[in-house]
Order: structure tokens, then sequence, then C-alpha cells
């Protein structure tokens, strides 16, 4: 079933559907926003059991492109472009995979249409031990998440899904501080997250994924079946980025969605 996803929309013209990544939030790709919103108009999205959008007990691509579709229905949205990155990538394929017919052009940043090992073990960890009852601020927690997260800026993404407990809410003596996503339905369901998006395809409208040139989540081997589900797709590659490449060249990445775009 699907689920009522927590959104922002900016700009004027035609829409443009934008999805994060795992533990992400629709903030993530807010430049990248607000340099396309001038001439799309931009639909943010919070995928389920992340931001502000509900917490549920399933987690997969095929559930996650119904809520996308969902939310497409609500707005009057008959058909609308898609730009994801990372897990969000793989949602906007899923859309793409399952319903054809409402998608103009998908952008997948830095993600292929495969299953990939395990990534985020230390990350999950480290979120899971966690111990709010000795966090009294933004620092404790991140001196206790260092112990198994080593990049800051990782940390600082991170500790963006905490959130303070509302004062009705507490209780004596208990922690004020919680998780905003859903940790245990995404540590339960991790293996959907690292999972191909389903369906046979084609999808036969144009789709453009954008690699980092120093991520490793886009390889050669990946080419063919991106070909025979995408079998009009393109490739560009960001040079001196890694896998938030959206986020160290803002510009070049919304340069490259743009000309795509408006093609």
């Amino acid at each position: 079933m699907s689920v009522e996803l927590n959104y922002r929309i900016s700009g004027e013209g035609e829409p443009l559907i934008v999805l994060h990544g795992l533990f992400g939030s629709l903030d993530n790709l807010g430049g990248i926003a607000r340099r396309l919103e001038d001439r799309w108009q931009i639909h943010a999205l919070d995928l389920r059991n992340h931001g502000s959008s509900p917490h549920t007990e399933e987690m997969s691509y095929p559930a996650m492109a119904a809520d996308v579709v969902a939310y497409m229905d609500a707005r009057g949205l008959s058909q609308a472009s898609i730009l994801g990155h990372s897990m969000g990538g793989k949602v906007a394929m899923q859309v793409a995979l399952s319903y054809p017919q409402r998608v103009r052009s998908v952008i997948a940043a830095d993600i292929a249409p495969v299953g990939y090992e395990p990534r985020h073990d230390e990350i999950l960890d480290g979120l899971n031990a966690l111990d709010f009852a000795r966090v009294k601020s933004r620092r404790d927690a991140d001196r206790q998440l260092a112990e198994y997260v080593d990049t800051p800026g990782v940390r600082q993404f991170l500790l963006k899904n905490m959130e303070r407990v509302p004062a009705d809410e507490q209780s004596g003596g208990g922690p004020t501080f919680r998780w905003r996503l859903n940790l245990p339905v995404i540590d339960a369901c991790y293996a959907n997250i690292a999972a191909a998006p389903e369906g046979d395809g084609p999808f036969e409208g144009p789709v453009l994924f954008i690699k980092g040139g120093d991520s490793p989540y886009i390889q050669k081997q990946h080419q063919q079946t991106i070909n025979t589900l995408f079998p009009a797709a393109e490739l560009r590659i960001i040079e001196g980025t890694g896998h938030w490449l959206h986020a160290e060249k803002p510009d070049t990445f919304a340069a490259l969605c743009r000309r795509f775009l408006e093609r």
C-alpha cells in the first residue's frame, strides 16, 4: 500500500521529481533544485521511512515507486521527469520500469540498475549503537558515531536525521533526541535496498546516468544491464568526484541535467 510522501515544490515549468538517497531527505538535492527551478517545477520528496514521510514496515523498490506514482496522482501529474541519487536513482528506474507511461525521462546519479554487496554495515552499526540517553547535544552524538564512522562529513550528513523529542512525548529522565528515519525497518530491509530494481524492461525513454569519476558505483560490467533495461541510456562522467557528485560539483552536475532535460 502506498503512503503519502512529504514534499516540497518550488519553481515553475515542466515537473521534475527529485529523490534522495539512503539515510537522506528532500534537502539533500536542494542545491540542484535551486539551480533548475527557473525552468522546471521541482517536486522534492522524502521517500518512505526517511525525512518527514510516514514510517512503514515495507521497504522495497516496487513499494517506493508506488509511493511516487501516488504522489503524482495526488498532484495531478500525468507525466514527469525523475532525478534520483543513489537509492533514489533506483526508485526512479523502478518507476520507469513499472509505470513507463508516467515517466518522461530519468536521471540516475551514480547508481546502476544492479544489486550491490553491503556497503553500509559500519554506518548501520553506528546508528544502532548510538545511546540517546547519553546525548545532550549534536556534539555528543557525533562523538559516539565517530567510533564507527571516520569521515566527519559523513557523520554530519547522518546526524541530520537526529531530531529533538517533542516536549509532550518526553518522559522524565528519558532521551531528548531520537532518529527521524525508521532505522529498524531500514536495517531489516537493507537487502531490498541493495538489490536491483525489479522488472525486465525495457524503458524506451531517455535516461541519463551520471557517474562520479572516482566512485565505484557504476562500472563497465554494468553496461550490458543498463543497455538491456534502458536502451536509450547515455552516460556522463564528472571527473574528480565521488558518490556525492551533486554536492562536490553542483554547477557541473546541474548543467548536465539541464542539457539533458532540455532535449
